[in-house]
């Protein structure tokens, strides 16, 4: 087991990479590819359930010992991405398809790797599980509504579908790893060491079958959807950055909120798409689950060279 730990910790590690690599060869020889389409659901339930043997009770403590720093957070998720997305869409002129992808994926609850890059860049960690906890359990209601709002001028939205699925997808498999973990408390410990490489198998899975999938429109609106998704997360970083300082917020917890604001859940956006739109929906989340991770490592980077001011130390008497 402590050599699949090993592995699986590399696989960690080295996740951007994997998924550049293989949606790569899937643009490039699709006809490999393409069957795993049918599987993006279960492949992010999977995923979502890995995530559910990590959560405990105490990542909710923040919820009721600071609420105001995690409400902030969680609205500043729910109103700067979604936003942005709308007003990219309709300044951008964007086609149809195209324009409910980036609003798909502005409208998703935070993203699973937001923690590890908070903690990289020396952030309120505490915060930054909460607030993506948060926003993760509240995804079946605020989700489908703001597609509703947002996308709606593009496509016919059925409310209730949407629902259903995020319930399918994130809620249950949740709820069933947290479950699991609670009566098999000593067998999960072990094979949590191999979550990593199982998510990084399963979503550079699903980022291939998006790939393979839609890769002639791909391959005439590329560059595209890849600048729309580069600026989408860039701003949302800022602003999720301004946003927290706006309301008091010391650096810990500006670097955590401008995280879990800037980074989605883009594998669910990925499973909407699928299951309610088009392949060419999927792919903006499926481009954004890369770069995120590519834009928030370099930006923990940075933030972890950027500490509070240190006040001189009285001496002691």
């Amino acid at each position: 087991m402590q050599f699949i730990g090993k592995i699986s910790s590399f696989a960690g590690k080295t996740f951007t990479l994997w998924v550049l690599l293989f949606a790569v060869i899937a643009y490039f020889s699709p006809e490999h590819f393409t069957w795993i389409g049918a599987y993006v659901v279960p492949l992010l339930g999977i995923v979502m359930f890995g995530m559910g043997l990590t959560i405990s009770p105490s990542d909710f403590k923040e919820v009721f010992t600071r609420p105001k720093d995690v409400a902030l957070g969680v609205i500043g998720h729910y109103l700067v991405m979604p936003l942005l997305a709308f007003l990219l869409a309709n300044l951008l002129n964007l086609p149809p398809e195209i324009a409910v992808g980036v609003i798909l994926v502005g409208c998703c609850p935070s993203g699973t790797a937001s923690n590890v890059m908070v903690f990289l860049a020396k952030g309120d960690v505490p915060l930054a599980v909460a607030i993506a906890s948060v926003s993760t359990i509240l995804a079946p209601i605020v989700t489908p509504l703001l597609i509703l709002l947002l996308a709606s001028k593009w496509v016919d939205i059925n409310i209730w579908s949407l629902f259903l699925s995020i319930i399918q997808v994130v809620i249950i498999p949740l709820a069933l790893g947290f479950i699991v973990k609670k009566l098999f408390g000593r067998q999960t410990k072990a094979a949590v060491q191999a979550l990593p490489l199982v998510s990084v198998i399963a979503i550079v899975m699903i980022v291939c079958g998006v790939v393979a999938g839609s890769q002639e429109k791909i391959a005439t609106t590329g560059l595209l959807i890849f600048a729309v998704v580069i600026l989408h997360n860039l701003l949302g970083f800022l602003l999720g950055f301004l946003f927290a300082r706006l309301f008091g917020m010391d650096l810990a917890k500006q670097k955590a909120v401008a995280m879990e604001v800037g980074m989605q859940n883009s594998g669910l956006g990925v499973a909407i798409a699928t299951a309610h739109f088009s392949p060419l929906a999927a792919v903006p989340s499926a481009i954004f689950s890369v770069w995120h991770n590519l834009s928030g490592s370099t930006l923990a980077s940075i933030f972890s060279r950027i500490g509070e001011k240190k006040t001189p130390k009285t001496e002691e008497k």
